[in-house]
């Protein structure tokens, strides 16, 4: 019995599992839509959430350094934590104006990705010319109108940006949750059918020995 159990709760242990992480890709899918609906208060939260990260990991860091003050990298990572402790400081003290940095940053680095894959796909001309062509072009009107409307843009497309990522990845945890509740479902309704047809074949090998034994005859 403790046999026949152990598979069924495995399963199910499973099952919540899966459960548990399509309800976070509902949240993360929720916030994502929320952010996309207020651009502006998602683009604040993210530079403050960048800038508290960048802060806690240069005080780890430095930490870290500390601890390891007799090694050859001491001040490679006293100087890395200093960085990052001096630009996590800047980023909560002045959230808009580092919005307005990275901004500027994202609209250059897709105009120099969109360069780059346009005379990529004109010169090699592969099999992916089409779709390299494309994502050239995509990239390159992008950083064109977000430098175009800058330092305005640095209001939404942060936030933007950021929202669309919880929402990508909200919607691959649902659907990696649906899936393996599926999986799960169909493992355990195998496990259940086998150990039933299993139950099936005892039975009957009992009820055949039963019939092959003679009864003794009375003297």
């Amino acid at each position: 019995m403790a046999r026949s159990t152990r598979p069924r709760t495995e399963t199910e242990r499973l099952s919540r599992g899966f459960s548990w992480l399509a309800v976070l890709g509902v949240l993360l899918v929720l916030a994502g839509l929320v952010g996309l609906v207020y651009a502006g208060v998602a683009t604040l939260t993210s530079m403050l959430l960048f800038g508290w990260l960048l802060l806690i990991g240069g005080v780890v860091g430095l930490l870290h350094a500390i601890q390891a003050r007799g090694s050859h990298f001491f001040w490679l990572g006293v100087v890395v934590a200093a960085l990052n402790i001096a630009a996590g400081v800047v980023i909560i003290a002045r959230p808009e104006a580092a919005a307005e940095a990275l901004t500027m940053f994202a609209a250059l680095l897709f105009l120099t990705g969109g360069v780059f894959r346009l005379a990529g796909s004109v010169v090699v001309r592969g099999p992916q010319f089409g779709w390299t062509l494309v994502q050239g072009a995509f990239g390159l009107l992008l950083g064109i109108l977000v430098l175009a409307s800058w330092p305005s843009s640095s209001k939404y497309v942060i936030g933007t940006f950021f929202a669309l990522a919880l929402l990508f990845d909200g919607l691959g945890l649902i659907a990696t949750g649906y899936g393996g509740r599926r999986i799960v479902g169909m493992v355990s309704e195998q496990l259940t059918a086998e150990g039933a047809a299993g139950a099936g074949r005892r039975g009957e090998r009992i009820r055949s020995d039963e019939a092959d034994v003679k009864p003794v005859q009375p003297e």
